[in-house]
């Protein structure tokens, strides 16, 4: 099962990463742009490190508040619920 999981993780944050980057070069050419809610919901969908990695990379994204502020929110909550999980779902 983690091995799935580990999967899915490198795969969500690929993803994440290379629709940062089709975004990116979709606003350079004035073509059609990926939505925000798309890019924000493979972010909360557990694809938040290559999001965050698509920004910086490709500089895009990075004077919006809503992806400055909030991918990073959705990494540390997606971070604390792992470490919940992988202590057993103990306390709260």
């Amino acid at each position: 099962m983690e091995q799935l999981f580990g999967i899915y993780l490198l795969v969500i944050n690929a993803a994440g990463c290379l629709l940062m980057l089709a975004d990116k070069r979709r606003a350079q050419k004035k073509r059609w742009r990926i939505p925000e809610a798309t890019l924000m919901g493979v972010a909360a969908a557990g694809g938040s490190v290559g999001v965050l990695a698509g920004m910086y990379l490709f500089r895009h994204k990075t004077l919006h508040k809503k992806f400055t502020l909030g991918v990073p929110a959705i990494l540390i909550a997606q971070l604390a619920l792992l470490g919940w999980a992988a202590s057993g779902f103990k306390g709260i």
